[in-house]
């Protein structure tokens, strides 16, 4: 099989520019280098280019282009999102999270904690997901904000904002939702969600790095925020500061493909996914799939691989670029705290290799990928290239697609593939 390598299997991570996100921000870079906020030609065409950003953004989301206020990042914007509302109140209240977040929730609130907020953090369930009568029981009278990832990081586990949204509709609280890994992948309508704030960050769905987005409901109700940073009052007075307008023409652009190009991109995706962990379960023993098998983002697999560690995978997968999960979740070198929420302990966590394929990654890449997989597993345990006690399937063999989800759930629930589990499965030709 001809591969190019290295084969990318990390956009969760980051994700390759699209070319025609690339054109636009080059040609804005090229013709459109005024101020966006000077009251001349120059800037007014500026202004364009950033007003056309904002629509394109709002279609995506499904909310008024006056809703979005332009961020360097997700980052920024979970800052701006939850500091910026503590602001706003003249003693600590309390704020309702999850054991799910991603460093840029879950520091923020350590500091408003430091602060004198009351921070509930909810357990999620073992299948990487949070149920939305956990976040009920939670609340009290003075909860102002409850902040949930939409999709999680390592695991690629969706979490019911629609069920979350309801809620704090109902029970008048505000609803964040850190959708950085969600947006331009899967459905997201924040009018239809209920969705107060929404952080999003361009290079997760081929934009460019260094730009993103937060959006502020403007109305049904409206949500006030305070500014974290003074200056020229660009943005709603909520992010002053000269806008990155190639950057916005790029997350711009990079919205329009993800609205045209979402379905079919999630579709073709998750074939592939499932094509790789049928082909990595059919000749791997002891693999767990760590998070529900649904809902996920399409093309993400979380998987541990018993009695081996994800950091002798990854040195013996340099033709692949991937990430393990106990490898850490941001740049202080602490372990997962995902994996650790779903239960595993650290054997397991230091088992797990996060992949997370993407809109350029081909069949032929998946196979490759694979393959390689399962040689590297069979190498470290012994079995000279078999990925485990059971040897490789037949050549050919397509397992339906009634076992590949029976397997699945199994796996997402379960350490080993049993016959305890799935008898039918274990007793088939070729196990």
């Amino acid at each position: 099989m001809s591969v190019r390598t290295p084969v990318y299997l990390d956009h969760h991570a980051t994700t390759p520019v699209d070319p025609a996100v690339v054109e636009v921000v080059r040609e804005t870079l090229a013709a459109h280098f005024g101020n966006p906020h000077s009251a001349h030609a120059f800037g007014w065409a500026a202004k364009a280019v950033v007003d056309r950003a904002r629509g394109q953004v709002a279609a995506l989301l499904g909310c008024t282009p006056a809703e979005i206020v332009f961020t360097s990042g997700a980052t920024e914007a979970n800052n701006l999102a939850l500091k910026g509302h503590a602001a706003l109140h003249d003693r600590p209240g309390r704020i309702v999270t999850t054991d799910l977040e991603h460093e840029s929730v879950a520091r923020p609130l350590d500091e408003l904690a430091a602060a004198g907020w009351e921070i509930a953090t909810v357990a999620c369930r073992p299948d990487g997901r949070v149920r939305a009568g956990d976040l009920a029981a939670a609340l009290t009278p003075d909860t102002t904000l409850m902040s949930v990832v939409a999709a999680q990081n390592e695991l690629g586990t969706l979490q019911p904002w629609d069920e979350i949204g309801a809620l704090c509709r109902e029970r008048g609280v505000v609803f964040h939702t850190d959708a950085a890994q969600a947006v331009g992948k899967v459905p997201l309508d924040v009018a239809e969600a209920g969705i107060s704030l929404l952080s999003l960050s361009a290079h997760k769905f081929y934009g460019p790095k260094g730009v993103g987005a937060l959006f502020v409901r403007a109305r049904g109700p409206h949500v006030r925020l305070r500014a974290l940073a003074s200056g020229g009052g660009q943005e709603r007075d909520l992010r002053s500061g000269t806008l990155n307008v190639p950057g916005v023409a790029g997350l711009g652009e990079a919205c329009r493909l993800a609205l045209a190009r979402r379905d079919d991109d999630a579709e073709r995706l998750r074939g592939m996914a499932t094509d790789l962990f049928d082909a990595v379960i059919g000749a791997v023993d002891d693999v767990r799939l760590n998070g529900a098998a649904e809902p996920r983002l399409p093309g993400s697999l979380n998987l541990s691989f018993g009695g081996l560690t994800a950091a002798a995978l990854i040195r013996e997968l340099s033709v692949l670029a991937l990430s393990t999960g106990s490898a850490c979740s941001s740049a202080d070198g602490k372990p997962s705290r995902a994996l650790a929420a779903i239960g595993l302990d650290d054997e397991a966590r230091s088992a797990s290799l996060r992949i997370c394929l993407g809109r350029n990654n081909t069949r032929e890449e998946v196979l490759f990928a694979a393959e390689r997989i399962v040689s590297a597993v069979g190498k470290l345990r012994g079995n000279g290239g078999a990925g485990g006690a059971r040897g490789p399937p037949p050549p050919g063999r397509r397992y339906p697609v009634s076992d590949s989800e029976t397997r699945l759930r199994c796996l997402s629930t379960s350490m080993t593939f049993t016959e305890t589990c799935c008898p039918s499965l274990t007793t088939s030709p070729g196990w």
